[in-house]
């Protein structure tokens, strides 16, 4: 008898349920496949709106849409940049790739997010400014943040490569600093297989952008280059795709919402299990619903993760904090990083696709309840 093949849940998963398909024929008929076509401007007008600002600019990933945004604020040798130390090294990495010095900050233990007290004490002579990222989904608390880099004299970029559609006091991520970034990838709440953008309002900087995007070449004479600048741009194809997907926004953050709501109904009441914030003054995106587990009910995260795994469930830990990996540990020795630490040690990514179903997560929510301690 022929083996019945395990059922498997990945942890991420793009939806590509809108006009995907067609549009990319379109791209390939037309022959117009790579970085020009009608896609791309259609594309960064349509998620500008989104965002309610003047200005997107799309690019190839989201790690290089980081480096445009500090590229457009002059980020040079020394300079240093504080950013949140639990947060995906392609927040930090784009720092050093302009020459300058990270400087981590600890996670505050309400959103897990950047502290806003930690960043004042981050500050010195030769602090140029801060990215702030809205982790797994969920704002971070940026007034305080935003008074502080204006009392400075500093700027804020968002990373809010996972929270395309969050909102922080009814404004929403991508708004509220100087440049914000996104990142379009295949596990994203959108997405164009690859791809980034960088949005804003300033028509300087977002310009600036732009022109360092392609090359450096003059937006206003062809093919003359005053500044050395990269390739970084994005193809009509993956514009094309992510087209589509603006066309269902609504759709695909609603879809992560209600997942949320599932998780939070199928595991209300269960002791140590601290599932994904969202706090009063804020609407997460949820781009991945988390769980933090309490290691005296449930034992050690890994050991977790292996079980669910054989249960035919993907899931993935938290991000390591900067701090730990092997390039910054040097840059951070001495410091503590408490919340962040304790977090990473302990939390789990959970599958969290548009497309699952109530069945799915019953299921996964019903295996991880098994494996709770009596």
């Amino acid at each position: 008898m022929a083996e019945v093949a395990q059922r498997r849940i990945p942890v991420a998963a793009p939806a590509l349920v809108g006009r995907e398909r067609e549009y990319v024929l379109d791209c390939v008929d037309s022959t117009w496949i790579s970085s020009s076509g009608k896609y791309l401007g259609r594309f960064e007008s349509a998620f500008a709106e989104f965002c309610g600002v003047r200005h997107a600019v799309a690019c190839c990933n989201g790690t290089v849409a980081v480096h445009l945004a500090l590229m457009a604020q002059g980020v040079g040798p020394g300079d240093e940049v504080i950013v949140p130390t639990l947060t995906y090294v392609a927040t930090a990495n784009p720092v050093v790739y302009c020459g300058g010095q990270p400087v981590f900050v600890d996670a505050e233990p309400r959103t897990w997010n950047m502290d806003p007290e930690r960043v004042a004490e981050a500050i010195t002579p030769r602090t140029r400014g801060i990215v702030v990222v809205h982790l797994y989904g969920h704002p971070c608390d940026m007034d305080p943040i935003l008074e502080l880099a204006e009392r400075h004299g500093l700027w804020v970029i968002e990373d809010a490569a996972e929270a395309h559609g969050a909102t922080y006091r009814g404004r929403i991520a991508g708004s509220m600093g100087s440049l914000a970034t996104f990142s379009f990838y295949g596990n994203k709440i959108i997405t164009t297989g690859e791809g980034g953008m960088v949005v804003g309002d300033d028509d300087q900087l977002t310009a600036l952008v732009r022109q360092l995007r392609g090359q450096g070449q003059d937006l206003q004479r062809r093919y003359w280059f005053p500044m050395v600048g990269f390739n970084y741009r994005m193809t009509n194809i993956e514009a094309a795709i992510g087209l589509a997907q603006m066309e269902r926004i609504d759709w695909h953050i609603g879809r992560r919402r209600e997942i949320a709501g599932w998780y939070r109904e199928e595991l209300a009441g269960e002791e140590g299990i601290e599932l994904s914030p969202e706090q009063p003054w804020a609407e997460s995106a949820f781009w991945i619903v988390c769980a933090v587990l309490d290691e005296d009910r449930f034992g050690p995260r890994d050991q977790v993760m292996e079980a669910l795994d054989g249960a035919g469930i993907e899931t993935r830990p938290f991000f390591y904090p900067l701090h730990t990996l092997p390039m910054y540990r040097e840059l951070n020795e001495g410091k503590e990083f408490p919340v962040a630490d304790d977090l990473a040690r302990r939390g789990v990514n959970l599958p969290s696709s548009a497309t699952l179903t109530r069945e799915d997560v019953a299921y996964v929510c019903a295996q991880l309840r098994g494996l709770a301690r009596c």
